[in-house]
């Protein structure tokens, strides 16, 4: 007997499994669906019975219904991973997709589909190897920036040394280049590896650091962005470095505004998160700060490699600025994340807001 017409077991046990499962009759409509089903939806019941399987399950591969009636005729499962699904008005979920082929003796064939959500996975996963990548740019910068301080320091004073003994203006000119240079060197390793005194860590409002970088954006491009703000209210003061929270946020909403450009929109948004894992730990409190833009989005070349120093999108950028961002933002124990489209660029920075053990 059919699942969607049983009270038995079966159906008791599918009712309380927290993977979505979904029953398709053999013309591939939608016969049954458990709650699981229903959250991972957004929809009731109701709304969803009846609905065909290409429609309700919307994803990059074309021949989804394809697939199906093969699965169906032939008897075989199958299974993808990490299957892209629109939900509601086009909100992404990934998900892994379980397609097993039910024949019965005295009925039509049908299919049973189990969905397993796996964003959060993924999210971790992607977490974990952002904060490994970083702090092995990290330490190789450190080590790199400590081969070069050496000679470089031992080389500016030569030159400082060769230049009280000249009394020839033209070859003095020489050693001061040297010099020059030998400060410019030092002053872009010191900004390669990022700010390295401790946090001097105060209780801040991050509204108010939020504003000081929106006066900021404001200052620079008179004739910029729109700047739009969101933001929770409710959001409690916490220990943090201002200056150091201040110049990450100021390195992402300069990027940002330069996208967006003159007509431009520009948003800071803040939300408090519940229960959320940064690169493996679980936090109860986190503090989200979104900064958005409607540029033309990250380059898809550079995507994996945003966070890298000397990476930019931008033929007059430094690569620096995510870079040193994402090292300030570490310090405080968060992390900052991004998605991007054409005309839709999310930068996501999370702090924890309990006080670090």
């Amino acid at each position: 007997m059919a699942i969607a017409t049983s009270p038995g077991i079966e159906r008791r046990i599918l009712d309380h499994l927290n993977t979505a499962v979904l029953l398709f009759d053999a013309r591939l409509h939608l016969v049954y669906l458990n709650p699981a089903a229903e959250v991972l939806f957004e929809l009731s019941a109701r709304h969803l019975l009846g609905q065909q399987a290409e429609r309700l399950l919307p994803c990059t591969d074309p021949r989804v219904k394809e697939r199906l009636r093969v699965a169906l005729s032939s008897g075989h499962p199958f299974t993808e991973r990490e299957l892209p699904i629109l939900i509601g008005e086009g909100r992404p979920k990934t998900v892994n997709c379980t397609v097993l082929p039910l024949h019965h003796f005295d009925a039509d064939a049908e299919v049973l589909v189990e969905l397993t959500q796996v964003d959060r996975q993924l999210r971790i996963s992607r977490e974990e190897q952002i904060l490994a990548q970083h702090q092995a740019i990290q330490a190789l910068l450190r080590g790199l920036a400590h081969e070069v301080k050496n000679p470089l320091g031992g080389l500016r004073g030569a030159a400082q040394l060769l230049e009280r003994e000249l009394n020839d203006t033209a070859l003095r000119e020489y050693t001061r280049i040297i010099i020059d240079e030998a400060d410019r060197l030092q002053a872009l390793v010191d900004r390669l590896i990022g700010p390295y005194r401790r946090l001097r860590r105060a209780p801040v409002n991050i509204h108010h650091v939020l504003e000081h970088v929106c006066g900021l954006i404001q200052a620079e491009s008179p004739g910029g962005p729109q700047i739009q703000r969101d933001y929770d209210p409710s959001i409690p003061d916490f220990l943090a470095d201002q200056d150091r929270l201040i110049q990450a946020i100021l390195n992402l909403a300069r990027n940002a505004a330069i996208a967006a450009g003159p007509g431009g929109l520009l948003q800071l948004k803040t939300r408090v998160r519940h229960q959320f894992t940064i690169g493996g730990r679980r936090h109860r409190l986190i503090l989200e700060v979104q900064v958005r833009d409607n540029g033309p989005g990250i380059p898809e070349e550079i995507r994996d490699r945003i966070f890298y120093p000397m990476v930019s999108g931008r033929p007059d950028g430094t690569g620096l600025g995510l870079s040193i961002a994402q090292e300030m933002i570490n310090q405080h124990g968060g992390l900052i994340e991004y998605e991007s489209r054409p005309g839709d660029t999310v930068f996501y920075v999370y702090l924890p807001l309990e006080p670090n053990p």
